[in-house]
């Protein structure tokens, strides 16, 4: 009886440790969200690939186009797991911003922005090629750069955008597969594990 009385203690100074330094409240449900709005934004652009005009230039109908999908595709994500990760936090009775929030989105922040402002360079200059890869690999960089004020499993997830970027670069051409593939198809899957393992208990 001893034995399960200090069992259980343990277990609750871990849920508090885990409280006081991790940001939980990632919602699952949110990340297959996201990942279902980059797959079918890929396919809206897939689907309407011959009439682009080639090659690909700044501001003209084409990329607007895309730009567009590409933006509504961000704000969407964003809305949807500020909700989600809301409804999460009162659930399990925490608070959505607190300290630890703040060092994750911080963390996260710097090198996605970072990567946000190199893509826009490359689209100035007409890099088209290099968009995708760089939007892949600094998006991974991110997400392994918060890890640490959340989940491990975010780190994982990290590691395969650098993989896909990485993959992208050598094979430019392909740029819209293998973004579906990350921030697509990658997102649904790690969105699922999340929300099986950890949202449903």
């Amino acid at each position: 009886m001893e034995n399960k009385d200090y069992l259980n203690q343990l277990n609750d100074i871990q849920h508090l440790m885990n409280r006081s330094t991790r940001f939980l409240s990632l919602s699952g449900l949110s990340g297959i969200l996201a990942g279902l709005y980059a797959t079918i934004g890929s396919f809206i652009i897939y689907w309407n690939r011959n009439t682009f005009e080639l090659p690909l230039k700044v501001f003209s109908p084409s990329f607007n186009f895309i730009l567009s999908i590409a933006i509504s595709i961000l704000v969407l994500s964003l809305i949807t797991g500020i909700v989600l990760s809301k409804q999460k936090a009162k659930k399990t009775g925490e608070k959505i911003w607190n300290p630890i929030a703040k060092q994750f989105l911080i963390n996260f922040s710097i090198p996605l922005l970072t990567g946000g402002a190199l893509a826009i360079i490359m689209i100035e200059r007409s890099y088209f090629d290099l968009v995708s890869p760089i939007t892949l690999l600094f998006y991974g960089l991110a997400l392994i750069n918060a890890s640490r004020y959340t989940l491990e499993t975010l780190r994982s997830l990290g590691i395969l955008f650098l993989i896909l970027g990485l993959l992208n670069a050598m094979y430019p051409g392909y740029g819209l597969y293998f973004w579906t593939l990350g921030f697509g198809f990658a997102h649904i899957g790690y969105g699922s594990y999340m929300y099986f393992k950890y949202d449903r208990k």
